[in-house]
């Protein structure tokens, strides 16, 4: 059992980790046009991320993919900014664009990358070829975004709901600031 929690906080503190907070900036920018009411379609797409970063975790555990880190580590930042962008260009609407199946296998896309960028610490510290340390893992990751997940919705219910902020402003406002703490990260990950 204490492997279980062992693994499980090692994926809490990979998501919680303030030094490597492309992950938190990530999952900002995914939830910040959403309120309390929308927590099923957070949820679900909070779980899609995660599903695409465990499936990438595999595929690099089992040797079946292998991706040239900087390019990985390039594409994290990039799929920040692409999120926040995408906020920023549909802020005009009053609501969130409802989550289409694109939306979703975008999500889910995100997660692949972003768990090739972790493969090779997981790989380094496996101890065998058993899957459950990797779903464990998994868990401590979903239990950390969410965690994540109501932070930025709380912020948001202060700042529009008590602090009466526009929901557009304040939209723009969270992605402008992940827009500006992820362009030096693209800058110092650049590959070519």
């Amino acid at each position: 059992m204490t492997d279980f929690w062992l693994y499980v906080k090692l994926g809490l503190d990979h998501v919680l980790d303030l030094n490597g907070y492309d992950h938190i900036l990530f999952l900002i920018a995914l939830c910040a046009a959403y309120s309390f009411n929308a927590w099923r379609k957070l949820l679900l797409l909070v779980t899609l991320f995660t599903i695409g970063h465990t499936i990438s975790l595999l595929l690099a555990h089992y040797n079946i993919v292998a991706i040239r880190g900087d390019y990985v580590e390039f594409l994290i930042p990039v799929t920040i900014l692409v999120t926040a962008l995408y906020n920023i260009f549909n802020a005009r609407r009053n609501k969130p664009s409802s989550a289409n199946l694109m939306f979703y296998l975008v999500t889910l896309f995100f997660g692949l990358i972003h768990g090739f960028g972790f493969a090779r610490y997981y790989n380094m510290m496996k101890t065998d070829d058993s899957v459950a340390p990797l779903l464990e893992f998994a868990l401590g990751v979903e239990l950390a975004q969410i965690v994540i997940v109501l932070i930025t919705l709380l912020l948001s219910f202060l700042a529009v709901g008590m602090l009466r902020f526009n929901k557009r402003d304040w939209l723009l406002i969270m992605s402008s600031i992940v827009i500006g703490m992820t362009i030096p990260m693209l800058v110092d990950t650049w590959p070519f």
